[in-house]
């Protein structure tokens, strides 16, 4: 992979959602990719043997797998909750909370590591928004760049397609999946499939960046340029 970085040891949080899970198997098939840890609140079944699943209760506090987190070179960061789905404080803890203390232990014991967050678009870094999703968004982008500086990228997709059939969890959802043939029509900056935005993170990832943010039509565009 032209400009690829030394990843070995990768560390996937979110690894069985709808980005994580697509995200986990083109991590488990790449050459340049040793082991792949993934942080779970549950054990997993079926593991590939590059896979190592850490039981995680508290997404707060890491100190108990310090010696794991010392090795790692990337970190995926896919865990996300629906705005609706929690109360306000539950949506800014797992918002802006989870992934910034990950961030902290992890750049604290290796500090050449990258980090890349799954955000979304409208994100807003001046933390004015009234929406709450943009401003939260924006909020954790801004405590990521504080601790990563530009070793840390953020996906920032529109609506995204589950390219594998889900209950959808709202009506607004369903309705999206319902029009898609027509939403996809409308240009590369409304809408990414699940797959798509899960290669686009992978070589965001996996090689040299400059740019720290990219857009619903740059992920796109990072997935037709990818071999």
């Amino acid at each position: 992979m032209k400009n690829c970085i030394s990843a070995r040891n990768i560390l996937i949080a979110g690894a069985s959602g709808m980005v994580g899970s697509h995200l986990l198997e083109i991590c488990v098939q790449s050459k340049e990719i040793e082991t792949i840890f993934i942080l779970s609140r549950k054990p997993s079944i079926n593991l590939h043997k590059k896979v190592k699943e850490i039981i995680v209760n508290d997404f707060l506090n890491y100190d108990k797998i310090i010696p794991i987190i010392k090795g790692i070179d990337l970190v995926f960061f896919c865990v996300g909750v629906y705005t609706g789905a929690v109360d306000r404080d539950t949506f800014r803890t797992i918002t802006i909370d989870y992934p910034v203390e990950l961030a902290k232990a992890v750049y604290t014991h290796s500090p050449a590591s990258k980090f890349i967050l799954l955000s979304g678009a409208g994100a807003d870094r001046t933390e004015r928004s009234k929406v709450m999703f943009a401003k939260d968004k924006g909020i954790a982008e801004n405590k990521l760049f504080e601790i990563y500086g530009n070793h840390f990228h953020s996906a920032r997709p529109a609506y995204i397609y589950p390219v594998i059939k889900r209950k959808e969890p709202n009506f607004s959802y369903a309705f999206f999946r319902l029009m898609y043939p027509i939403i996809i029509l409308l240009g590369k900056k409304i809408s990414i499939t699940s797959l798509e935005l899960a290669k686009a993170m992978f070589v965001i990832g996996m090689n040299k960046q400059e740019q720290t943010v990219f857009e619903n039509d740059e992920l796109r565009g990072i997935v037709g340029k990818a071999p």
